[in-house]
């Protein structure tokens, strides 16, 4: 197995082109900026990336250049896991392990899709486990969409149990739930990675090993610092803590398109068609821009903050983001 897969893990968007398909040279450019704004892994083809309006070849090769694109500067891991029969998750699932992915992620509500309840959860993770390359590194993912499935406490320890998994993209949303997972799975390679951003700092010194959640892709170095430096900086880090929570109660507006804008923005990329999003988000959401100026405004003053702090207190010298390896 790879090393493990925890820290600040963006759930990566999808540009596209005007024409409709995937930008790839804006791809690049997101990679690298995920890649330069401390991220430690990356989460291609998830529900940010829009993979429910993704054909199969456009999730694999979405999956394929993000792993080259990444170049083992970190690990890349990928979902695409969508549909509802067994026999087609184990076509899709097959198909992104031959890109050569560092860990592949299966969506909790895909195993007993028609919710018969039971054992069905285990028996179908089974079906599949039997079949997937031993050798790729699994996730879990309970994705919102179609519906959030959370797993149960047994099924949880099955996972742990089993060897194969090593990440829970945790959805909960609950920091007694998170407690609890990280107790669960104590001494097991899974590591319990909270996507919550109201309770990510709690979530961080309670044991969740990083962060996943949307706003990986506005200020990823931001939940890098606060999870890495909190201790040195504790008045500071309770602070960002609450304006990275607010920040991210824009999501409903519009994300993912909405984290389009903002990297129309940063130059990223230049279109922000969504085909999740296929209204106009500044004729549903009013303001919308000057939220995203309010974004921006606050990313830049605790960036500045943490730099001042660090010419005040400075760490020692470590490996950067951008020149570090896994393995």
């Amino acid at each position: 197995m790879t090393k493990k897969i925890e820290g600040i893990i963006p759930v990566m968007i999808t540009p596209f082109t005007e024409s409709g398909g995937i930008d790839y040279p804006g791809l690049g450019r997101l990679v690298e900026w995920y890649i330069d704004n401390g991220s430690d892994a990356l989460f291609a083809v998830c529900q940010s990336s829009e993979m429910q309006f993704l054909t199969l070849d456009e999730r694999v090769e979405l999956a394929a250049f993000v792993r080259q694109a990444a170049a083992r500067r970190v690990p890349v891991i990928a979902s695409g896991h969508i549909s509802e029969s067994l026999d087609d998750q184990l076509t899709e699932l097959t198909a992104i392990a031959a890109t050569g992915v560092d860990g592949m992620v299966l969506v909790t509500n895909r195993l007993d899709a028609r919710q018969e309840g039971g054992t069905k959860f285990i028996d179908d993770l089974t079906w599949l486990l039997d079949r997937l390359p031993k050798h790729i590194p699994l996730g879990l993912y309970e994705c919102p969409a179609p519906y959030r499935r959370l797993l149960s406490d047994d099924e949880l320890k099955f996972c742990a149990n089993s060897g194969r998994f090593v990440i829970l993209k945790d959805v909960s949303c609950d920091l007694e739930t998170v407690k609890r997972r990280v107790a669960l799975t104590k001494g097991t390679p899974l590591a319990i990675v909270n996507a919550n951003a109201a309770i990510a700092f709690d979530a961080m010194k309670a044991g969740s090993r990083g962060f996943t959640g949307v706003f990986t892709n506005f200020h990823p170095d931001l939940y890098q610092w606060m999870m890495t430096e909190h201790a040195s900086h504790p008045a500071l880090a309770d602070e960002l803590s609450v304006f990275l929570a607010l920040s991210a109660m824009a999501e409903p507006m519009g994300y993912p398109k909405l984290a389009k804008l903002y990297h129309q923005r940063l130059g990223t990329f230049e279109c922000t068609d969504s085909r999740a999003v296929t209204y106009d988000v500044h004729e549903k959401f009013w303001a919308l821009e000057d939220l995203l100026d309010k974004i921006v405004e606050g990313t830049e003053l605790y960036r500045g903050r943490i730099a001042d702090a660090a010419a005040r207190h400075p760490a020692p010298i470590s490996g950067t983001a951008s020149s570090r390896s896994y393995r």
